[in-house]
Order: C-alpha cells, then structure tokens, then sequence
C-alpha cells in the first residue's frame, strides 16, 4: 500500500535571540542542478518567544510555504533542515547581514548563496477579515485497506484564500496548498507537489464539504466537517514518553564510509556508570525517521524509552535520505540499508557507556530482515531480535499480504484469492525480467487496462526499482543459516503483512538448518504487526488503537535481552 504523500509540520526550534532581528526577512537564490535552475525563497521570521521560524518557496515548482523544521543561528552560522523534502542547509551571514553563503543538502551537496530582498512597499500583510469556511475541516480518506485522517486549514488574506493540508496519522502536518479556488460553494484545492485535488460543495450551514479526493489518476469520496475543537483532531498516545527523560538523549551522526554517508540518529543512555548492553533499532520498509514514526505512532521512540529505562543503550536512526541523514533513499536497496546498520553498530562501539561485548539489533518488519543480513556477516554480535520479520522470499510475503488484507477488508476469499494470483503473476514477471525498458513494456501490457494512466506510471516505476526488485526475490534463509548468535523471533498471531504461519516455521528451520541452538520463536496472541493489540489485524486499525506496543511484547524483548550473555 503506497501513502498518501504530506510534509511534515513546522517547529519551531532556537535561535539566538541577539542576532535573530539580523536575519528576519526575505531571503532568495537560486539553486543549479545540472542544466536547471531552482529560484528559492526563504522567508525567516521571529516567534512571540524570541525563537526563529521559516517556511520556504520553489518558485519554479509552484510550491510555496514548505515548512523548515528547524533553524538556528549561532554567531554568524545559519542553519536550517527541511524534513518535508529531506534537505538542509548551512551557510555564513556576511557582517551586513545581506548575503549568506552556503551549500543547500538534498542527497547531494549544492551551493546555495541568499541574497536579502527588499521589503515590500506595504510591509507586513494587512489583517483581513476571516471568510465564512476559516478554520480546521477533518475528513477521513478510506483507501479501502486504510483509513487517514486529513485535515484543511483554510484561512482568508489579502490575496486571498490560503490553506495547508495535515494528515495526522502519517505525523505530517503543513503541506501547502498550491491553489485555492471557492466559487460559491464549489471549493478547490489544488495540491501540484502531491499531484492531488479535492473538489468539493460546501453546504448551506457552512457544517461540511462533500466532495472528491483525488490523487495520481486515483479518487475516493471526501467529506470534511467543520472542527469546533480542534483538540479533538489528537489521538491519545499514552505511551509517547513525556520529557524530562529519567536518562540522558543526544542526537549523534555517524558515518557510513562504505557509502560515503552520514547517518544521523538518537541515542539514549541509562543513568549509572556503565558500561550497559547497549541496541540497534531497524526500521521497517519506507521512508522511516529514526522513530519509525507511522499511523500516527512512534514505535521506536517507545520501544527505545522502554528498554534505555530498563540499563539499555539505544540508538535509533533516520534512514539514508530521510530526516537529517544523508544519501539518497529512492535508489536505496534492503542490502544498502543493512550497510547502514553496519554503521551504526560500529558507532556503538565507540562509546564508552556501551558494553562492547553485548552490542545487539532488534529489526521490525524489513529491519528483521536486515538483522540477521548484518549478524550473519558479524561475529562479534552478541544478540538479535526479530520483530515480524520474514523468514520467507518477498514475493510469498506480498502475494499472502494481499489475501489476507483484501479478506480483512471484506472481500470473499474467492476474490481475495484471484487477486493474489494475479499479484503473483505480476511479481513473477518482475523477478524474471531484468530488461527494465522490456519489464515496462510487459507491465503495461498487463496492467495498461486495470490502473489510470498517471498510477500506472507510479506503480511501474516502483514495481522496477532497485528496492522492489532485490525485496521480492531474496530468501531471508539465506542469512539465517549462517546466524550463530542468540535470536528472539516474534510475530504477532493477527498479523496480516508478515503473517506468523507462514513465517515462524521457515525462520525457526533455516536457525536450526545452520545449527543455532540458542534461539526462540514465539507468536504473540492477539498482536497485529505493529504489536499492537487488535481485533482483525488489519492496517486500517494501526492509528486507531492508543497503545503503540503491547506492555507484553515489550516486557518480554528487554527481559530477554537482558539475560543475553557477552559475545566473546
């Protein structure tokens, strides 16, 4: 299931009060790539707290307001990153403060030089007079195997109505509307970075909005509501840790010279002397930040609070080309990925507050894929932990991922098994044709008719991606047999994406075919994949349950880890 794409929200982050009026204002340049030129803007202003905040423009992409997540000026350095397009940029301010000059960070490094603009003749914008539909409007976006929840902030200015887009259950917030056009009570909103629209009829009482959200060739039903209380749009999170943290946090960034990339994370570390035994979180499939953070989650941000309470050290990381790590996530495969975790196990061994001899990973989904990929090439691993990882090849898993989630959605097993069929059908021909430019023109062929023209495209460019490509044909057996440290495999008993009959058996025979002794393979009664307790399993239930992991999967991985021998 592919998501819907949203930025994230702007924070606001601390500036040195002293110079913050130094750099307040419009800043523009332009950035070369290749052959092409991108006109920027960054506009930088001051909080009622004395702290910076910015958003920035690509006039040349149509995509105005993206939020800057953070930015800071120490001395004469600005800094600032953008989680919404995963870039970041550094530069000094000459002694006029009218020019910086920089490298601007979105995979590669580029020069970026800002020049100050003007002020406009009218200064500020006039406060104008909110319009009948301002305010917050919450619907629910059915995908039919997911439920996301989005948000409209329509807000009335001197040029007009503006509005930003928010879909809680992704964590993103602040996604800039390109277009607003109300025509009575047609309203559009037009969204050229996502290559989404919604068209919608506001209705008499000025209560809700029933229209159509549409996306790369694809449409569902939307209806929007007014919000009264825009509290109510916040799911509880009662596991979400509250700070000040009994324990110390301090971001880190570690290279992966193998890759010629820095990788940027969180570590935790338990109060005390030391030296603790000490983990590596890996994420699951997609673009994860280092808390793994998804359906309105953070599973890592309370798998790590958990287990750093408990004497453990615990380093969680953005994926290369996401958040603040570097790289490029679009080309990156489940081996490059594994390179990374490389990385950020020898990182740990540089820590004084780490046990060198108790270094292990714990992995979720594909990250109980790359664990064993990484013991498997490292001796000196003292443990790993398989959190719903496969012990079978991607295309068994996708193919039962698909029957399970189309029955879990309502369809008859008959249908749900004839469109497992033809999922297999397709993956087979993707592994067996290596010819990108012929396996697109098969696919085409196949599913021409099926998908709108602007979704087939996206789906044959991710069906032919390096990623898809290695996911589906490689046997995470292969590795297994070849892990001689301790391993705790778990799966929960509801869940449909790494489903534990199918799974467990082959993971619990390729340990015992490379004659590992020490191992355990458990099913967790009533777990879905996030280890969540759930009714059906289904992915539509992840943001609607409060508890992000069971207390029972939690309790037993740091029991576990905790009775871990030193490796030798």
């Amino acid at each position: 299931m592919k998501r819907i794409v949203v930025l994230a929200l702007l924070i606001l982050a601390t500036g040195y009060a002293a110079r913050a009026q130094d750099i307040v204002g419009d800043w523009q340049g332009t950035l070369k790539i290749g052959t092409s030129e991108l006109r920027l803007v960054v506009h930088i202003t001051k909080g009622d707290d004395g702290n910076l905040k910015a958003t920035m423009d690509s006039i040349d992409q149509g995509a105005n307001g993206i939020p800057i997540s953070s930015i800071s000026l120490q001395d004469s350095k600005l800094s600032f990153t953008s989680e919404a397009i995963h870039g970041s940029y550094e530069g000094t301010i000459n002694k006029g403060a009218t020019e910086i000059t920089g490298t601007f960070t979105q995979g590669s490094p580029l020069p970026l030089d800002l020049t100050r603009m003007a002020k406009r003749a009218d200064g500020e914008r006039r406060p104008v007079k909110p319009s009948d539909i301002d305010g917050a409007w919450a619907g629910v976006i059915d995908t039919g195997t997911s439920k996301l929840r989005i948000v409209f902030h329509i807000t009335n200015t001197a040029d007009g109505l503006a509005a930003t887009i928010d879909s809680p259950d992704q964590g993103a917030k602040g996604l800039p509307v390109t277009v607003v056009t109300r025509n009575a009570s047609a309203l559009k909103l037009e969204l050229k970075q996502a290559d989404a629209v919604f068209e919608g009829k506001i209705d008499k009482n000025l209560t809700s909005i029933d229209g159509t959200w549409s996306q790369r060739g694809g449409s569902v039903p939307l209806t929007v509501k007014r919000v009264v209380d825009t509290a109510q749009l916040e799911r509880r999170r009662p596991q979400n840790p509250v700070k000040p943290y009994p324990y110390r946090e301090e971001d880190v960034a570690y290279a992966n010279k193998a890759a010629s990339i820095t990788i940027a994370g969180t570590l935790t570390i338990p109060p005390g002397n030391g030296p603790f035994p000490a983990v590596l979180l890996i994420a699951g499939s997609g673009r994860n930040d280092r808390d793994e953070s998804l359906a309105g989650h953070s599973p890592f941000l309370v798998l790590s609070d958990y287990l750093t309470r408990k004497g453990i050290v615990v380093l969680r990381a953005d994926k290369r080309g996401v958040g603040k790590s570097g790289g490029d996530y679009a080309t990156a495969t489940t081996s490059d990925f594994a390179s990374d975790a490389e990385a950020g196990v020898a990182y740990l061994g540089t820590r004084p507050e780490v046990d060198r001899h108790k270094i292990g990973l714990i992995g979720h989904s594909e990250g109980g894929v790359i664990a064993p990929m990484v013991a498997a090439a490292d001796p000196n691993l003292a443990f790993i932990v398989m959190m719903a990882g496969s012990g079978v090849s991607g295309i068994d898993i996708i193919v039962e991922q698909t029957l399970l989630i189309a029955e879990a959605s309502g369809q008859s097993h008959e249908e749900a098994e004839k469109n497992a069929a033809e999922e297999r059908k397709i993956l087979t021909l993707v592994e067996q044709e290596k010819d990108d430019a012929v396996l697109t023109k098969k696919l085409r062929e196949v599913l021409g008719d099926k998908i709108p023209e602007a979704t087939l495209n996206n789906q044959i460019k991710a069906l032919t991606s390096p990623w898809y490509r290695e996911f589906i044909q490689y046997d995470p057996a292969t590795a297994l047999r070849k892990v001689t440290c301790p391993v705790l495999a778990l799966i929960g008993e509801k869940d449909l994406q790494v489903p534990p009959d199918q799974n467990l058996p082959a993971i619990r025979k390729a340990l015992e075919a490379g004659g590992n002794k020490n191992f355990e393979v458990d099913e967790l009664p009533g777990l879905n994949h996030l280890f969540q307790s759930a009714k059906t399993g289904a992915p539509s239930e992840y943001g609607e349950i409060e508890l992000t992991i069971s207390p029972v999967a939690l309790e037993k991985i740091s029991s576990w880890i905790l009775k871990q021998p030193p490796r030798n």
